[in-house]
């Protein structure tokens, strides 16, 4: 047996691209995977050159062209690359799978998946195919950090009779198809009494002026900006209207009744959001007509037994309960590499 100070440190290679409206969760579940693990091994970012600047605190380097991920692996030479970048393709897989010991996934839709050594789908079809052993799929996978996770559970906590009811709109970081416009024009013409509060993400793409006119025109509603509490104000909410992506499993951590509109086709056929799982589904969001909208928000705040139901339905699903079985996983590859450097070189 090799002496701890004698054995060579690991290094682990996240490659992140957030792309397709993935908002800030993959670059999140990154940071959570490098933080627990940077005791145990080198962790160093790879990012395109859409994505931010992972991380001040470990070393980064940008991705220029398609060529450039390939080469950097080969330079770097890790033990393990750890992938969130959208689907990836067989062609650049193949290449790179004679460089990495081990590699593993994440939410990657792409025939790339088929070579990499697992794949972990929190976001998964709603027609479940039949996936290959290597694929770890269901909301299980999701990763909660500290935030999120002390407000386990907390939408089973009763407010009180004399407080008005809240809606908080989030359709995340960017909101590509601007659904927070089109559902606050739909609110406008709400007659109950609700408190809205509407998020804007830190890269909303549209004209954040004409949210707040809006806002304005409508009594009890406030737009926050930005906000780095978003968790907290979801566990203060009495329905969370949002896209289908991400968003909803944060909600499910909680409990509270969601109404699910769809950003785009591909967030339309996602399989988590769904009656079955306690969310209310309006397809897309392009779509919605306002009665549809209106009915499906007044329909929990009216009927007390349907607000506790869709509580239930979501908390029995117990999202990121196996977010520990990830990091294992994750300890696995590193410990136990499917291929051996020696191997790869013939």
């Amino acid at each position: 047996m090799v002496p701890i100070e004698k054995q060579v440190q690991k290094t682990i290679v996240i490659y992140l691209s957030i792309t397709e409206g993935k908002g800030s969760y993959p670059l999140r579940r990154a940071l959570l995977l490098a933080n627990t693990l940077k005791n145990e091994a080198q962790v160093i970012f790879l990012y395109d050159q859409e994505t931010p600047v992972p991380s001040d605190h470990f070393t980064c380097h940008k991705v220029i062209g398609p060529s450039s991920l390939s080469k950097l692996i080969g330079k770097l030479q890790p033990d393990l690359l750890i992938r969130d970048s959208g689907p990836s393709h067989k062609e650049e897989m193949s290449k790179i799978h004679e460089l990495v010991p081990s590699i593993l996934h994440f939410d990657d839709f792409g025939d790339g998946g088929q070579l990499a050594d697992w794949v972990i789908q929190t976001l998964y079809p709603e027609t479940q195919e039949l996936h290959a052993e290597h694929y770890i799929v269901g909301p299980q996978t999701f990763m909660v950090d500290a935030p999120l996770q002390s407000l386990r559970h907390a939408g089973l906590k009763r407010k009180s009779p004399s407080s008005s009811s809240q809606l908080v709109i989030s359709f995340g970081d960017e909101d590509p198809g601007n659904l927070t416009f089109r559902a606050l024009r739909h609110l406008k013409q709400l007659q109950i009494p609700l408190s809205v509060t509407v998020l804007l993400g830190p890269n909303y793409k549209h004209d954040v002026s004409e949210i707040q006119m809006m806002a304005l025109s409508r009594p009890n509603t406030k737009v926050v900006q930005a906000p780095d509490n978003r968790a907290e104000l979801f566990s203060k909410a009495d329905m969370v209207l949002c896209d289908a992506g991400y968003t909803p499993y944060e909600v499910a951590v909680i409990g509270v009744p969601c109404i699910v509109l769809a950003q785009n086709e591909f967030e339309s056929t996602l399989g988590f959001p769904t009656e079955k799982n306690g969310f209310t589904h309006l397809g897309l969001g392009r779509k919605v007509t306002q009665s549809n909208l209106l009915n499906a928000i007044m329909e929990p705040l009216l009927h007390d037994a349907r607000k506790e139901r869709a509580i239930k339905k979501q908390l029995q699903i117990d999202v990121g309960a196996s977010d520990e079985k990830v990091l294992e996983a994750i300890r696995y590859l590193l410990e136990y590499p499917k291929r051996t450097r020696q191997n790869m070189l013939h």
